[in-house]
């Protein structure tokens, strides 16, 4: 049992971070050829596009996890019938969500840069990548909820190849848009638009080649069905979603502090974090389908293993980034600081030692939402997700800047992480009874 265990957390975990980490070269690869092609102010004016980049992404992880943490567990109990009808009610949700960010595109991209942070200097280009991202929405959650049943219908090598061919990609474009063609900030936004069609298409091979049992239900909405998805899956969306809280606040913040350089130089933090990010994601949507399918069976001594895999597994790779950044900290900004300001040098540097700090908890965070999340544990893995993203994040920062400025700002990510690593650990040894493992853990 240990080795089945093991075997299978392996296969699904490694793939996930594998395709994550393609995933998330979505963002970075748009901040390298940014940085080269429009200098400190496309830096910025990206930074402030991120935050609705999450949202839409967070969408499609709500749907896509939900439905397919719902998906896994009827799966494991025998209950056929309702299968497809999660699956299209999904899928239906995407949908119509998509259409509303895209329709947010075509009427209110400017006003929303605005409300983002961009001024005079950052607007333009802040308005063309928005708009461009938006329209693409569609798509972006229909491809991550694919991602999400297509790995929990056993093809997790799927999921991984398709994520990782949009990412390449992405890339490849990237460079063809902006370079080649100097399609400038559009070129960048229509690249990763374009990555998670291209990622659809490789995805439809499981249902091609017939290795699926899903199919398109030609029924009304279950609404039942919606509330049941959306709440299984809102722990991810909030995980998600907290990234675009934390730019939204740490860009006012450092605007009032540094101005667009600070800006740029937290772009330049918050962008490597994305990847690093990715790693304990890609370790929590591996776990995800295990821990669904034993809690479905009712094997609790197969989900403690998991969840110490896991856990044992993010600290090792969270040392591991961390020791990388802090030794090769210079030569990652350079990276991405084509004009090399030295103002936006020295800012970063201190950014990534202070800040990446905070990984050790963040990577046991995510983790932990996760698991809640895939043992029916809703609202424990919401108020975990809550308190990272709004409660105790926002006020961390407001607070520490005005006391250490940018040092504060920096530290509040670590704190907040810190303090709900905790609360986390709580929700998951305090529940001695009525617990899905029928023990302690």
């Amino acid at each position: 049992m240990e080795q089945s265990a093991l075997k299978n957390y392996t296969k699904y975990v490694s793939l996930n971070i594998l395709g994550m980490m393609g995933l998330s070269c979505y963002i970075l690869a748009d901040t390298f050829f940014v940085s080269m092609a429009l200098g400190a102010a496309g830096l910025a004016a990206l930074n402030f596009s991120i935050g609705i980049y999450s949202l839409v992404h967070g969408t499609g992880l709500m749907i896509g996890i939900g439905g397919a943490t719902r998906y896994s567990i009827l799966k494991s109990q025998n209950e056929g019938k309702q299968i497809n009808a999660i699956f299209t009610t999904s899928l239906k949700l995407g949908i119509l969500l998509g259409v509303l960010f895209a329709i947010t595109g075509v009427l209110g991209s400017g006003s929303l840069a605005v409300l983002l942070g961009a001024d005079a200097a950052t607007l333009p280009l802040t308005k063309e990548y928005l708009s461009t991202i938006l329209y693409f929405a569609p798509f972006f959650i229909l491809n991550n909820i694919m991602l999400a049943f297509v790995r929990n219908d056993n093809n997790p090598k799927l999921s991984m190849i398709a994520m990782l061919t949009g990412s390449l990609s992405n890339i490849v474009l990237d460079y063809i848009f902006m370079f080649p063609l100097g399609l400038g900030m559009f070129g960048a936004a229509f690249a990763t638009g374009l990555a998670p069609v291209i990622s659809l298409v490789v995805l439809s091979a499981h249902f091609i080649q017939g290795k699926s049992g899903l199919r398109w239900l030609r029924s009304r909405v279950q609404w039942k069905a919606v509330r049941d998805i959306l709440g299984l899956g809102l722990a991810a969306f909030i995980t998600e979603v907290s990234s675009a809280i934390v730019l939204i606040t740490f860009n006012l913040v450092i605007l009032g502090l540094e101005g667009n350089l600070g800006v740029a130089s937290y772009g330049i933090v918050a962008n490597i974090a994305l990847v690093g990010i990715s790693v304990f994601t890609g370790i929590a949507q591996g776990i995800q389908p295990l821990i669904s399918k034993a809690y479905g069976s009712g094997e609790g001594i197969t989900i403690k293993k998991l969840l110490r895999y896991a856990v044992i597994t993010s600290l090792v790779l969270a040392s591991a980034i961390y020791t990388l950044v802090f030794f090769c900290s210079d030569q990652m900004i350079n990276v991405f600081n084509s004009e090399q300001n030295p103002a936006i040098a020295l800012l970063a540097k201190d950014g990534l030692r202070i800040y990446f700090a905070g990984f050790f908890f963040a990577g046991i965070n995510i983790i932990v939402c996760m698991y809640l999340s895939a043992a029916e544990r809703g609202l424990n893995a919401f108020i975990v997700s809550v308190a990272r993203g709004c409660v105790v994040l926002v006020p961390m920062v407001l607070m520490l800047s005005r006391i250490l400025g940018m040092t504060g700002v920096w530290l509040a990510f670590v704190v907040t992480e810190g303090l709900v690593s905790v609360l986390g650990l709580i929700f998951v040894f305090g529940k001695k009874r009525a617990d899905v493992l029928n023990s302690d853990i």
